[in-house]
């Protein structure tokens, strides 16, 4: 069976398509076919104080949108889900975007809660294939927000999505007083457990550090060498980041504010190290799907 799923992101939309496939345990696999990122940046538009997308902005999240139409099109996806998060939470032409993409391309995006967003972060489930002798963290930066999940004694403990963000720390739209409410909410939280909990990261740029880290798959990084990170990428101009570390524009300018999220969330929370699985919220609506599949009964027989 074929399932895909988009996230309109504040940085960037995603489109993964993914094969399920149910092993002889009865367990499905869900095997990743394509995953296609386009830069839209939507948050550069909303975190204004207008708060609303441009005409030219919405041309490209149409455009966008009615070539995944075609993709979808083209791999015989059997089932969609599309999600919007923090850029569309704020903008205050977002409903009439949305339907405008419906009506085009057929394609309806429902915009979530940040506390959903890290519900269905979670819904990869990573931390249930780990050591049951460790409390995680999950921790998702994006553009707009950052969603923290914790998971200890094998159970959930907690959820909760911030208003700090790559594009907002940029735009300079986070306060001291989001700071302290992240702080205070991670300390709260973890207490009872500040010795033992793991991190678990998801998001492009946490992505990206692995990979100029060079690190073999499986392997966690440490706080401080995020921190050699933060300092060494800090020093650099932009443009001397995209050639040193060959990254795009768009990703090199939101690479330090979300090593310094990363790095506030584990110090915070005592912890001296993060795995990075690639996973993200396209993973998550794509399993949340299965499930709603599966609960209503609308899976083929295989």
């Amino acid at each position: 069976m074929r399932l895909a799923a988009i996230d309109i992101g504040s940085n960037a939309a995603r489109l993964l398509i993914s094969d399920v496939v149910i092993q002889d345990n009865g367990k499905p696999v869900f095997q990743k076919i394509n995953l296609i990122r386009v830069p839209l940046r939507l948050g550069f538009d909303v975190f204004e104080q207008e708060a609303i997308i441009s005409p030219a902005k919405e041309a490209m999240i149409l455009n966008t949108l009615k070539a995944y139409r075609h993709l979808l099109d083209a791999y015989e996806v059997q089932h969609l889900k599309a999600a919007a998060t923090s850029a569309m939470r704020d903008a205050t032409n977002a409903s009439a975007i949305l339907q405008r993409i419906k009506h085009e391309t057929g394609i309806e995006i429902e915009i979530i809660t940040g506390d959903a967003e890290a519900s269905l972060i979670y819904e990869n489930h990573i931390a249930e294939n780990m050591d049951r002798d460790h409390s995680y963290l999950y921790i998702d930066v994006g553009g707009g927000s950052t969603e923290l999940t914790f998971f200890a004694d094998n159970k959930l403990v907690f959820k909760r999505s911030f208003n700090i963000g790559t594009i907002r720390l940029l735009k300079k739209q986070v306060e001291d007083w989001h700071w302290e409410e992240m702080k205070e909410v991670l300390k709260r939280e973890t207490r009872g457990h500040f010795n033992d909990i793991v991190g678990i990261g998801s998001g492009g740029n946490i992505n990206k550090i692995f990979s100029i880290s060079k690190r073999k798959e499986g392997k966690p990084l440490q706080l401080e060498l995020l921190k050699d990170y933060y300092k060494e990428f800090s020093s650099f101009t932009l443009e001397d980041r995209m050639r040193l570390y060959k990254l795009r524009e768009d990703r090199a300018d939101v690479i330090v504010p979300a090593l310094q999220v990363y790095i506030n969330v584990m110090r915070w929370a005592n912890i001296s190290e993060i795995y990075v699985p690639k996973i993200g919220l396209a993973d998550g609506l794509i399993q949340h799907l299965y499930e709603e599949l599966k609960a209503k009964r609308k899976l083929p027989t295989f």
